[in-house]
């Protein structure tokens, strides 16, 4: 498989350069994209074979967090093994040009990575008692802040009869964001989204479980590649059928990420654009707000609560822009906090480096 097939480009042979050069092993690196991981184990394809990886010491010492290490879509610089079995060994990660992560479940210090090096992010929720605009309005602000372009599909639109009136919903409250409804089983939609992954150009589907993610992985591969179950009929709620994070090669060239779903889509990092983009026409009001500052609740001269007072925006969108706005301020001071103890982290271990090499010098 050539690299080119993986979605290389001539972005990446520059990065490579720098990489190699940069790079303490006197060991022959060679470039590899991840394209599976499950319970830690990392799967590398390069342009030979595909090996099963883990980075390697220099690079876990050097990472600022989980956040810093290889996910599903990075591309690495691996040392193959001696021989043709046992692990390969990761040295580096080329630069990203996207990352989409989350808050981790049950967490309110850790980052969680999802994917990397993707061009668009599918947010899928299926047409049932699923179907959440809450949910993806959430969504679309993880998915503005990875740094990729969002695609709303709205899957199982073969069981409903206002798969339409629910599209023009979710285009409403996602202005400029193309959104599709789609039917794995009858296929409606399923062209749509491939001609979204043109040859090069990698996708992952996110989603709670039982959206049918791995059902329409499974229709744009053209092959039962992946085990579905149905949901739940007393609830609508998923299985949790896939269990790994996974990226496939599409026929006609395109690549497509599929993992488990996630019932918990928390914020992460510090990026205010992804709220921004998402909450465009509220953003947009706030500022015809008197003051600067405005909280949208009782201020004098607020234009988003007088949006809502003559129906131009629903209450139910101002509430949900205030608490991810929350949320995110949350996450600002959390994030600035873990820089803070991954720095002394660094710190730590360099000043134990100094006496260890003097001991190694003087033979100790």
């Amino acid at each position: 498989m050539s690299l080119e097939t993986l979605g290389w480009g001539p972005d990446l042979d520059l990065a490579l350069s720098n990489a190699v050069s940069q790079s303490s092993s006197s060991h022959s690196l060679v470039p590899g994209r991840v394209v599976r991981q499950q319970r830690g184990l990392l799967t590398v394809q390069t342009a030979g074979r595909a090996f099963l990886a883990r980075a390697g010491g220099r690079l876990q010492h050097q990472a600022r967090g989980a956040e810093s290490l290889p996910t599903v879509g990075d591309w690495v610089l691996l040392q193959p093994p001696a021989s043709g079995d046992g692990e390969a060994l990761m040295h580096a990660v080329l630069p990203r040009r996207s990352v989409l992560q989350r808050r981790e479940a049950g967490s309110e210090h850790d980052g969680q990575l999802i994917a990397a090096n993707v061009d668009v992010v599918f947010l899928v929720m299926g047409l049932d008692a699923n179907f959440n605009p809450r949910r993806i309005e959430r969504a679309l602000t993880v998915a503005w802040s990875s740094g990729a372009t969002p695609v709303v599909l709205l899957t199982k639109a073969d069981l409903t009869d206002d798969a339409a009136e629910r599209v023009r919903e979710v285009e409403a409250l996602a202005p400029g964001v193309d959104v599709l409804a789609v039917s794995a089983q009858t296929g409606l939609g399923v062209e749509d989204v491939r001609a979204r992954l043109p040859p090069g150009r990698t996708g992952v589907l996110l989603g709670s479980s039982g959206v049918g993610k791995s059902t329409l992985t499974n229709r744009l591969l053209d092959a039962a590649r992946l085990v579905t179950q149905p949901v739940r009929p007393e609830d609508d709620k998923g299985r949790h059928t896939t269990t790994h994070r996974e990226l496939f090669v599409l026929e006609q060239g395109g690549l497509i990420i599929d993992g488990p779903g996630m019932r918990e889509l928390g914020l992460w990092g510090d990026d205010d654009e992804g709220l921004a983009q998402s909450f465009a026409d509220v953003v947009a009001l706030a500022t015809g707000c008197r003051f600067n500052d405005c909280g949208h609740q009782n201020e004098p001269g607020c234009a988003v609560r007088a949006a809502v007072q003559d129906g131009t925006l629903t209450e139910e969108r101002r509430a949900s822009f205030e608490k991810l706005q929350r949320e995110q301020a949350f996450q600002h001071r959390q994030t600035d906090a873990a820089a803070q103890r991954a720095h002394k982290r660094m710190e730590r271990n360099r000043s134990s480096e100094g006496p260890a090499r003097a001991r190694l010098k003087r033979g100790e």
